[in-house]
């Protein structure tokens, strides 16, 4: 997401007044996930202002639709395909990857839909596919199965890391409604392609964050040394908290590797801590 209700008054609020949100969120971040695309498809004019929207190096990250995904569950679904990236075709090269949500119903015995499914796409579109069924998990010959299918195709597996969310107590209501909603899967860490996708889904506490954070440093920093384009993608209970959230990984990385420093984020103090001193 490039937008919330919070951000004017905290995150942007030293911006000069824009159409959009989205022009000044591309100026401090180099991607976004897209959440909309799985619930209903944008008109090609909202496309298409997205499009002009932001830079040439920024790259939007869409999610396929939820009739493709989790109705027909990749099966008798190629117009469905069609339609929407052809609704997206307007980004062209800022379309970075399409991501492949999948139920926890899809298991090891579907992986043959999903790999006629990603035969099916077009060469040149970067795909990355999120299991979260529990034998893919497992270290077992099904996990193989599905990693080797997605070196096959060079399809990214994206990499759910939830510890942070279910570290500590609940200490809000928002906290246990999003436990409720995340799936809590092992991270197992593998990058299946050039793209590895990480969710990261912190919780209230920085002490957790950081934490759970530190192994991605170097990890992140191993794929960039590699020549890959991890994308890190960072949340909160509360998603107007997610840019410290990522404004403390990207701190933690500087920190680490100055050499090949990512760009700070203009954020002030996180507001949380307006009501602990």
């Amino acid at each position: 997401m490039w937008q919330h209700s919070h951000w004017p008054s905290s995150w942007f609020a030293s911006f000069p007044k824009a159409q959009s949100q989205l022009i000044h969120y591309a100026k401090e971040c180099n991607t976004v996930e897209g959440n909309t695309t799985f619930y209903s498809l944008p008109d090609i004019n909202a496309v298409e202002r997205w499009a002009d929207s932001v830079g040439e190096d920024f790259s939007f990250t869409f999610k396929f639709n939820q009739q493709i995904t989790h109705v027909n569950q990749l099966q008798h679904c190629e117009d469905e395909v069609k339609q929407q990236l052809s609704l997206l075709a307007p980004l062209k090269q800022k379309l970075g990857v399409m991501m492949v949500q999948l139920p926890a119903s899809f298991g090891p015995a579907k992986l043959a839909v999903l790999d006629n499914f990603l035969s099916l796409l077009p060469n040149d579109l970067h795909v990355a596919v999120e299991v979260r069924h529990l034998q893919f998990f497992a270290k077992t010959d099904e996990e193989k199965a599905l990693n080797q299918l997605l070196i096959a195709h060079n399809a990214n597996r994206i990499i759910m890391d939830t510890r942070a969310l279910f570290t500590g107590p609940e200490t809000s209501e928002i906290v246990r409604e999003v436990r409720i909603k995340k799936p809590k899967v092992p991270v197992n860490v593998i990058a299946t392609g050039e793209k590895p996708i990480v969710r990261f889904v912190g919780n209230d506490n920085d002490d957790d964050n950081t934490a759970c954070l530190r192994p991605w440093v170097k990890k992140v920093h191993q794929w960039r040394f590699e020549g890959k384009t991890p994308y890190f993608f960072c949340h909160r209970p509360d998603n107007k908290d997610a840019p410290w959230l990522a404004s403390l990984f990207i701190s933690m990385y500087n920190d680490a590797f100055p050499g090949t420093p990512i760009r700070a984020l203009s954020l002030a103090k996180n507001p949380q801590q307006d009501s602990l001193f």
